[in-house]
């Protein structure tokens, strides 16, 4: 029990000092929008990734799922919208986005889940993310897929690992 509230205080601290660390990350080139993009809109995410044990050229393994996590507006902390499978980002306004990973970087914690540079493949709905091109994911704490616990008796079961990040959206 004791070991849980440790955790949670030291996950809490961490996740406190990543959002206050947005504007000042050093973005990797390799995820580096796109010339002729300008960043709008920061969020940060609080959630889960979600893994699921699978067996694949007789190795089991956790392989990556989808997100489930809200987004909070990084000024205020207020709940601006959510962010899942596809994946996808909606905005409170109803505006939704889905996109790729095109390139990565590791994160500078090796224990938390790499950067990201995706491309917006869908926009749906008018509003704040209508205008998305790229999104970038930065500021990552956790989210890296279990070390252990997939075997046989675990096949097809799911695992949830806690994680954060920045979510910055640009437009041409």
């Amino acid at each position: 029990m004791c070991n849980k509230i440790v955790f949670s205080m030291f996950f809490l601290t961490q996740f406190f000092s990543a959002a206050t660390r947005a504007g000042d990350a050093a973005i990797p080139d390799a995820i580096k929008a796109p010339e002729g993009n300008s960043a709008y809109l920061t969020a940060h995410a609080k959630g889960d990734q979600i893994f699921h044990c699978v067996l694949k050229t007789g190795e089991y393994s956790w392989k990556w799922h989808a997100p489930e996590a809200k987004l909070y507006d990084t000024q205020n902390q207020a709940l601006v919208g959510s962010h899942g499978a596809g994946p996808s980002w909606t905005y409170k306004d109803g505006s939704n986005v889905t996109a790729k990973a095109i390139q990565k970087a590791d994160a500078p914690e090796k224990t938390s889940a790499s950067w990201l540079l995706l491309e917006v493949t869908e926009n749906q709905h008018d509003g704040v993310l209508a205008k998305a091109s790229f999104i970038q994911r930065i500021n990552t704490l956790g989210g890296v897929a279990p070390l252990s616990g997939c075997d046989a008796n675990h096949l097809g079961s799911e695992k949830r690992v806690i994680y954060s990040a920045d979510y910055t959206f640009y437009s041409k």
